[in-house]
């Protein structure tokens, strides 16, 4: 059998277990660290640099791409309309928007929005609708979630909306 690397034979190995479990330990931990496949990892320019996570992942053998929370933050970080939902809809829509076409998409490739609104009452339901009807095609809308919750990573925040999409 032909030997396209000099490894060490099977017997010589246990021999040697500290450093066959060190050498898998590596291994393992190089493959952690790498990005899922050929996955091409975006941030918005028109948006802050996120903290600790990426505005969106597409994953290019699917063209999918996986689109973070959009809150209502302006590029410094501000809110963005607070203490008014409408406002805070509006520019989380906006902000997704910017998202997506950094990812090479548009919101007509959402196939699946997430919401997250903290107070969820039928007044954030019906402006949230009226809002999300100039965002997204009414012909074709996507699968979507809306959850009411406690609290957003900041106290100033009432909505966040993630997305999956699909790329042309």
């Amino acid at each position: 059998m032909p030997t396209f690397l000099n490894l060490p034979t099977r017997s010589a190995l246990r021999g040697n277990l500290p450093l066959v479990a060190l050498l898998l330990f590596v291994s393992t931990l190089a493959r952690a660290q790498k990005p899922a496949g050929d996955s091409k990892y975006v941030n918005a320019p028109e948006l802050e640099p996120p903290p600790g996570y990426t505005h969106a992942v597409v994953v290019e053998h699917g063209r999918t791409a996986y689109l973070s929370g959009a809150v209502a933050l302006d590029k410094q970080g501000n809110v963005v309309g607070p203490g008014d939902f409408r406002a805070q809809a509006k520019q989380a829509f906006a902000n997704l928007g910017a998202v997506l076409k950094a990812a090479g998409a548009t919101p007509a490739s959402v196939v699946k929005l997430n919401y997250y609104v903290v107070g969820l009452d039928h007044d954030k339901l019906l402006a949230l609708r009226e809002i999300r009807e100039t965002f997204v095609d009414r012909a074709h809308p996507p699968a979507s979630t809306l959850v009411g919750v406690q609290a957003l990573f900041r106290d100033d925040l009432m909505i966040e909306i993630e997305a999956v999409a699909v790329l042309p």
